[in-house]
C-alpha cells in the first residue's frame, strides 16, 4: 500500500458549506477529508491554468472571442467524453 504523507489541520467552515460538502463527500463515497483535498486539488490546478493564461497572454497578447470560442467547444468536447465513460 502506497503511504502518502498527509498534514492534519484544523479548517472552519461556514454551517451550510460545511453540510453541504458532507453531503456531497458522502454522494461520493468518499471521508470529509478526501473530497475536500479532491476539491483543493481541482481548484489548485484551475490557479495554475489561470496563471498559464496569463502568462501566454503577457507574451502574445489577450486571446480574442474566436480562440476564447474554440477552447470552450474543446473543453465541452473532453467533459462530454469524460461523462459518457
Amino acid at each position: 500500500m502506497l503511504h502518502v504523507p498527509v498534514k492534519k489541520l484544523s479548517i472552519a467552515l461556514d454551517d451550510d458549506v460545511a453540510e453541504a460538502a458532507s453531503r456531497a463527500a458522502e454522494r461520493a463515497g468518499l471521508s470529509l477529508s478526501a473530497w475536500l483535498n479532491h476539491a483543493a486539488e481541482n481548484e489548485l490546478a484551475i490557479e495554475s491554468g489561470l496563471d498559464a493564461v496569463r502568462a501566454w497572454e503577457a507574451d502574445h497578447g489577450a486571446l480574442t472571442g474566436d480562440e476564447l470560442a474554440e477552447a470552450d467547444q474543446i473543453l465541452d468536447t473532453i467533459l462530454r467524453a469524460r461523462r459518457a465513460s
